[in-house]
């Protein structure tokens, strides 16, 4: 088994209601297909199917199992989980997938390709090396002169023969119509010689193990030979009279125009303007008019779909007679009349349902008169229905004129037609469509014999196509009108078989039929499925399942007329087709043939390298490219003689499977007829003359030229040649260059179409020059088509011999000087890195063909391959093609892992993030490519985001390759913003700075390829070092974990100016640098920023509220316990008026307006003792206060230190004495928007209650803090959420930090039981204890809003908009304030759940889920609410008050942290209730993060947004990534 790392994994995500039957999923063998859950089945039981079988069990199509999941991190976490296939055999295999009581809700294929292998060796042959020669069979003479033939294949380099069918063949001698699928053509034994299949098996190996050549042949399912004897015994195996009696119109009408046909054979209709000779318009005009005068009347077709009227109505009659009443169960009481159509198609057999007929017509009542009346009716609706048969009908029949007419036009009057001449029995007016074993005899005793079923079924339908049908739609079975309409093209000499649903419907022909694909797949290594598209589905399937339980690696091709390319995919996928067959000659133009190479295969040149376990992407089925197919017009008639070298030349360079048909190369100049052409193939000799008819050799047509390309085509694909580019240098001049990605070698060949004649077409003679990059190192091989001094074709009795008077002039494996084609060759050297020859050419005739073999030039080649063996540390794929340095730069003697292993959590914010505002700070910004749009990040994760939507698609036309070709600015930025910092980031610096050196040094057009393979190196050796320094939650969690915990490295950085306050000086493990403004020693503590890219730098970078939402999730969880320390002290030393600043403005410039940030706060401090080993040690831990009075100046670090216990008893002290002042610098000076009421801050511990309660209406101090901001709409200054009072979440949190503090001091750890408090004038000591149990008491009886009228707790039962939820506070000036429902109080449940009734807190949730949870967010507020508004526009301003300015904030809006709270406290309280309750929550629960998951991996910024508009649309006012978004979502994982 390969290494992990080495293995191609491919992941194939699954989504709810996804049919993928028409997408196309390829896979080698080897591989490892993994199937993963999309964010629609996440936290649902989702069971996978297959009929993959297992190893060493057969294969049974309708055989499926349940594939187990594997849970890479250990846990049940549906974001990483997976089940899988390890592929080992080929074929097409389904999956389906379902949950719950839904068995199917997806499904889809995937089709692994066979392993084929040749020689004595047994050494593989890839799809791409397949170069293919057809043969017909019956050309191929006595079994005993085979060698001779065919090897002209091997002599003209062809590794496999496509052989038409080898059995016998039906009278029309056609190659496709079989009389015996399993007889071996007796016509291939001389005289006295009988060969069998044993004899051909032979042949197949020999030529398999000696000339290197596989063979396949075709497989015929549709049809049968007319005079297949064993259809006479099982006339069943066809759609007959008997088993298909819907056929009996078009029978009749069949047998109608033959009598035509002998009519106007015999001059007949001369008079009526229709000889039998027809020439011109006119006598396709009297064909139409003959049909509708004389053929359509006599056999009334219309009357098989009518009813007789009067039997009909006299049935009815007699039912209402006798009181008969309908069947309402059969009529379900509806009205209308149902005709009932014969089953057995005879005249006037239709029937009326009785049932229908008393439900639609009812008399008045029963009195005869009344009963008449109703059987009026009903006759004059039958009536009706009967003209409106003989309408359908007539339609028809106009349908069938104008097939007759067009198929007479094509058959006799069309220059490009078989033009056939008179009108006889042996080439009717129009093709038979039904087989008449009988001898001639009248119409009228023709349709006599259809009563007589022994007869009948023997009248068997020819097959045929039909042009712009539906494939997948079998044209014989009833609903279809394809024979009576004459829309069928057929084929007379073939019968079309009737296989029905299963082997049960025709147990024969199913036997027989897999006889004979077992025969076919014992003896061929693949097959063609001749008439694919034809060929019902359900029957080749089970036919190629037979073929490869004798074969498992069978090669499988097949052409399609489908029109459509998901409907190709329907048979690739369900056949598990290995290569579909495409045509050059599909192609008018040399530009539209260069399409085609360039659409069937490789990738472009300079793709980026694919990581070996990615996303399985659609494909396009593997192409068989073929210059010609063997049943399509000749390429010398449609074009020219000289164009067959230098189109077969174009095909041989494309990327897939190639090939041709016999007679091609020999210039054989008319179609080899598959029915009609009865001479030989021509035999082999080295030395034949170009003149010999029964020989061919070298000198033959193009068989030289075809030699050298086949042989290139098979080099190219061996050696991994697998990019391809395609230039249309003019009209006819197309090069294509084959490139190997790495050794960097490419091919180019150039070559001249002759799609017109050059004696009647001017060709341009002024060829343009090539610029060919790198060195030439040799010419592969020049190739023209030249006219020799020679008789001219003359077409041989006996074989089929080509144009004597054209040869190929060949030289291979040149040097450039000795070219005649080149003229001269300079050199030009385009910058440091681009070496290019110009190329002019003097004899690039039309026909002619170069091809250059070119590598880097010397210095490049060597630059390549030192880059690629510094990358071979990260990638085997770059082993290839590496060349070891002898003397390394300094900067690479160290593994880049070694060197990232000294960077710090913030170094690799520096490294991967940064935002714009933040990179300015330090003077510089993100990269901004010209034309298109700056990267999200200065550091690597800003590239690496642009990148990984380039990579899958190889989208190398984007702008940023573009900006990578056409200069270093972007490669030098990488390197240059990390070489000016200091330590361990310099030296990173210094280490890309090396590995560009090389990059700079290489053609341009490989610089995005190599310059993404740098990068992501270093990004994923970042992130493992990354990793490495977080949490044991982090480093064995999901990829959903650990990509959520990076954005504690994304926020959390240092910035030029310090953003924390200075800590005490006796604290140890604070970071120190020398400032880079000062040149001083300064702590350089973390700080994390609330947002990005809004709140990032400067003062607006630091929040109390929302550091302290985030820290848990961000900090502490990922095991920053040093840094959160850092932050929960520095916030320590601002403390002032009992409260933490919302916004820290670095201490100095510090806001004290919130209520809840200094709660926040605590709650962190608790869940650091609780979270981190020995945390309580902070509670000692030294803090400096910078306002140790409300009005001092800040003090500067170290005057007073306190412990962090004293700094939190007084937060508490302040709060139970009440706070009450006004900001400083109160006014526009700090904010311009507010209301001069609303700088008064207050905050206290409401006596009543033991709820902490504040605010006023103009201010905002919770974390709905939006402040009117429009003059216009009169709602400036004016709170839109003031939410004074108690709001829930600080109640909650409030509780949780008393009760948590009790806990402590009983165990010794704090060292404060209560305080002191003075309560009119009066000094009143308030236990912790007796606080924690008065908010404990209260608690649910003022927050629960019951909805009874009659509850003594509610005080406004008028306001109550939404029962059995928590107020959203209590006691606000607006006391309808108070019962609007929002996502605040999960926030209280989570933190303090014993505050809750379990069953309460249920219904609330239940609430909550229902009207407030959206895709990614909350809903800010009740979407039933008068006020709600879910779209939030800040730039908006109008009159409306509600929404100007971005009044809304917080008013809709779908915020995404309170998820995070909703769902925690969902698993609590589901765990409080029973089992089942809590895995219906889990899987809640994973859905909800499934959509966070999705959106992470999407998005450029790596993060989650601040907030969403409704229903999960993105807001373009948000932050694109938000610190307690990552942070609360995180949190849940850690939960589940």
């Amino acid at each position: 088994m390969l290494p992990q790392h080495l293995k191609q994994i491919r992941v194939l995500m699954l989504n709810d209601m996804e049919n993928l039957e028409r997408t196309l999923f390829r896979l080698e063998q080897g591989f490892e297909l993994q199937f993963r859950l999309g964010p629609s089945l996440q936290g649902k039981q989702v069971m996978v199917h297959t009929n993959y079988p297992l190893e060493g069990q057969p294969f049974e199509r309708k055989k499926f199992r349940v594939l187990t999941w594997n849970y890479p991190s250990g846990k049940e976490d549906d974001s990483d989980k997976f089940c899988c296939l390890d592929l080992k055999r080929a074929g097409s295999y389904e999956y389906y997938f379902g949950y719950g009581d839904t068995d199917k809700s997806g499904n889809g294929y995937i089709v692994v390709d066979p392993v084929l292998r040749v020689g004595e060796d047994d050494h593989v042959l890839p799809l791409d090396c397949v170069t293919i020669q057809t043969y017909l069979s019956k050309c191929l003479g006595r079994f005993d002169g085979w060698l001779d033939r065919l090897c002209v294949a091997k002599e003209s380099g062809y590794n496999m023969i496509h052989f038409t069918p080898l059995q016998t063949l039906g009278e029309s001698r056609s190659c496709y119509s079989l009389a015996d699928q399993l007889a071996f053509n007796p016509e291939f034994s001389p005289e006295g010689q009988s060969y069998s299949w044993t004899e051909l098996g032979a042949l197949v190996e020999k030529l398999k193990t000696e000339w290197n050549i596989l063979c396949i042949t075709d497989v015929v399912y549709n049809h049968t030979a007319a005079n297949s004897l064993w259809l006479k015994e099982h006339p069943e195996c066809g759609y007959n009279l008997v088993n298909s009696p819907h056929l009996r119109p078009a029978w009749i009408l069949d047998r109608a125009l033959w009598h035509l046909t002998t009519r106007v054979a015999e001059g007949r209709y001369k008079a009526k303007g229709l000889p039998a000779d027809i020439t011109s318009e006119s006598h396709l005009n009297a064909i139409h008019g003959v049909l509708w005068q004389d053929v359509f009347p006599q056999i009334k077709l219309w009357e098989f779909y009518q009813v007789k009227v009067e039997s009909a109505v006299e049935q009815f009659r007699t039912q209402l007679q006798n009181g008969i009443k309908p069947d309402h169960i059969k009529t379900g009481g509806k009205k209308g009349l149902k005709i009932i159509q014969d089953p057995n198609y005879r005249r006037y057999g239709n029937t009326v349902d009785m049932d229908s007929a008393l439900e639609t017509f009812v008399p008045h009542s029963s009195s005869p008169q009344h009963i008449e009346e109703c059987c009026g009716w009903l006759r004059q609706k039958l009536n009706d229905l009967n003209d409106e048969q003989v309408h359908i009908v007539h339609q028809h029949q106009e349908q069938a004129s104008n097939c007759m007419v067009g198929n007479v036009m094509y058959e006799r009057l069309a220059e490009h037609g078989p033009r056939l001449g008179p009108v006889t029995k042996k080439n009717p007016l129009v093709t038979r469509y039904f087989t008449f074993p009988y001898q001639d005899m009248t119409l009228e005793q023709e349709m006599l014999l259809l009563d007589q079923p022994e007869k009948t079924c023997h009248f068997l339908a020819h097959n045929g196509w039909v042009m712009g049908d539906d494939p997948l739609r079998n044209f014989a079975e009833p609903g279809s009108n394809v024979y009576l309409r004459r829309e069928l093209i057929c084929w007379g000499d073939s019968v079309k078989l009737r296989y029905g649903r299963g082997p049960e419907d025709c147990p024969y022909l199913w036997d027989h039929m897999k006889k004979y694909t077992e025969i076919t797949a014992n003896y061929f290594h693949g097959v063609r499925l001749d008439n694919c598209h034809s060929t019902p589905l359900h029957v080749a399937e089970a036919m190629l399942d037979a073929a490869r339980g004798v074969r498992p690696n069978l090669y499988v091709i097949a052409e399609l007329f489908t029109g459509s390319e998901h409907i190709d995919n329907v048979f690739v996928n369900r056949l598990g087709i290995s290569s579909l067959v495409r045509e050059a000659m599909s192609a008018g133009d040399s530009h539209e043939e260069g399409r085609l190479v360039y659409r069937y295969g490789g990738e472009p040149v300079g793709a980026l390298v694919q990581p070996s376990l990615r996303p399985l992407m659609p494909s396009i089925a593997h192409a068989m490219f073929l210059d010609v197919t063997h049943d399509n017009e000749c390429p010398i008639q449609l074009r020219s003689a000289l164009d067959a070298l230098p189109s077969s030349a174009m095909v041989s360079m494309a990327c897939c499977a190639t090939g041709s048909t016999r007679g091609y190369d020999e210039l054989v100049p008319h179609q080899i007829s598959v029915v009609k052409e009865e001479r030989f193939y021509p035999k082999w000799n080295p030395s034949a003359a170009p003149t010999s008819a029964g020989e061919v050799g070298l000198q033959t047509g193009i068989i030289a030229g075809k030699l050298a390309l086949n042989r290139l085509h098979q080099e190219l694909a061996a050696q991994g040649f697998i990019q391809v580019y395609v230039d249309q240098v003019d009209a006819d001049i197309v090069a294509i260059t084959r490139h190997c990605p790495s050794t960097h070698q490419s091919v180019v060949a150039v070559c001249r179409t002759a799609f017109w004649d050059p004696k009647s077409h001017q060709y341009e003679t002024n060829i343009p020059p090539m610029f060919i990059p790198g060195k030439i190192e040799e010419v592969v091989l020049e190739a023209r088509t030249v006219e020799k001094q020679s008789q001219s074709y003359k077409k041989d009795d006996d074989y089929i011999n080509g144009m004597p008077e054209y040869t190929v002039e060949i030289k291979e494996h040149i040097p450039l000087e000795e070219s005649t084609v080149v003229k001269q060759a300079g050199v030009t050297s385009k910058g440091r890195s681009e070496f290019v020859q110009e190329i002019t050419f003097q004899k690039l005739t039309p026909g002619s063909v170069i091809a250059f073999r070119v590598n880097l030039d010397p210095k490049a080649q060597k630059m390549v391959g030192v880059l690629r063996y510094y990358l071979s540390q990260f990638s085997p794929k770059y082993r290839r093609g590496s060349v070891a340095e002898e003397n390394p730069p300094e900067a690479l003697r160290k593994p880049l892992a070694q060197l990232m292993s000294k960077l710090t959590l913030a170094d690799l914010n520096t490294l991967l993030y940064r935002c714009d505002a933040e990179e300015q700070e330090d003077g510089g910004g993100c990269y901004s490519i010209p034309g298109w749009e700056a990267l999200k990040y200065a550091g690597l994760q800003g590239l690496m985001s642009v990148l990984a939507n380039i990579r899958p698609n190889n989208d190398l036309g984007h702008p940023v390759c573009a900006n990578l070709r056409q200069g270093d600015w972007l490669i030098d930025f990488v390197s240059n913003r990390l070489i000016h910092r200091e330590g361990p980031l310099e030296q990173v610096g210094q280490w890309l700075a090396a590995m560009f050196t090389y990059l700079k040094h290489i053609p341009r057009y490989l610089i995005p390829c190599y310059f993404d393979g740098i990068l992501v190196s270093t990004y994923t050796t970042a992130l493992d070092a990354a990793y490495k320094l977080m949490s044991s939650f982090v480093q064995n969690g999901s990829t959903f974990v650990c990509h959520l915990a990076l954005g504690s490295v994304q926020m959390s950085g240092v910035g030029r100016f310090p953003a924390l306050p200075q800590l005490s000086m006796k604290l140890e493990d604070v970071p120190y640098r020398i400032s880079p403004i000062t040149g001083q020693k300064e702590q350089c503590c973390v700080s994390m920023a609330a947002g990005l890219p809004h709140f990032s730098s400067g003062i607006f970078r630091c929040w109390g509220r929302d550091t302290f939402i985030a820290l848990r999730g961000l900090m502490l969880l990922t095991g920053r316990h040093i840094e959160a320390r850092n932050i929960i002290l520095a916030f320590a030393g601002t403390l002032r008026h009992g409260l933490i600043p919302n916004l820290l403005g670095e201490g100095r410039c510090a806001r004290y307006n919130c209520r809840d940030a200094v709660w926040w706060w605590l709650q962190c401090i608790q869940d650091y003792v609780v979270q981190v080993p020995d945390g309580h040690e902070i509670l000692r831990c030294s803090v400096t206060r910078m306002y140790p009075t409300d009005d001092c100046e800040p003090l500067t670090p170290g005057e007073v230190e306190q412990p962090l216990y004293d700094v939190i008893q007084e937060a508490l002290q302040r709060h139970l004495e009440g706070i009450s002042f006004r900001e400083r610098n109160a006014g526009p000076k700090i904010d311009m928007n507010m209301r001069d009421e609303g700088f008064s801050v207050a905050a206290k511990v409401d006596p009543a209650t033991g709820f902490v309660s504040g605010g006023n209406r103009f201010n905002c101090g919770t974390w709905m803090d939006k402040m009117g901001e429009s003059e216009r709409a009169r709602n400036k200054g004016m709170p839109a959420t003031p939410r004074d009072g108690a709001a829930v979440e600080i109640v909650g949190l409030s509780k949780s930090a008393i009760r948590w503090l009790v806990e402590l001091h009983a165990k010794g750890l704090f060292p404060y039981d209560g305080a002191k408090v003075n309560r009119d004038g009066k000094d009143v000591f308030i236990s912790y204890a007796q606080w924690n149990q008065h908010i404990q008491q209260t608690f649910e009886a003022c927050f629960w809003v019951s909805g009874t009228p009659q509850d003594p707790h509610e005080k406004h039962p008028d306001l109550v908009h939404k029962k059995g939820i928590y107020k959203d506070s209590y006691g606000a000036s607006s006391p309808w304030c108070d019962y609007q429902l929002r996502p605040n109080f999960p926030i209280a449940m989570v933190v303090a759940p014993e505050l809750f009734t379990g069953q309460r807190a249920w219904r609330a949730l239940e609430v909550a889920e229902e009207k407030l949870l959206g895709p990614l967010g909350m809903k800010t507020l009740d979407p039933d609410d008068m006020v709600y508004c879910g779209v939030y526009d800040n730039a908006l301003d109008n009159d409306n008050y509600h929404r100007a300015r971005g009044f809304n904030y917080h008013q809709g809006p779908e915020w995404l942290w309170p998820v995070g709270f909703f769902l925690r406290a969902k698993l609590y309280f589901a765990k409080k209730l029973d089992e089942e309750t809590y895995d219906k929550t889990v899987t809640l629960v994973k859905n909800v993060l499934s959509r966070h998951y999705t959106h992470l991996e999407r998005s450029p910024w790596k993060g989650l947004p601040e907030l969403t508009n409704e229903n999960g649309q993105f807001c373009p006012f948000s932050c694109e990534t938000q610190a307690w978004s990552m942070a609360c979502v995180l949190e849940v994982l850690y939960d589940l």
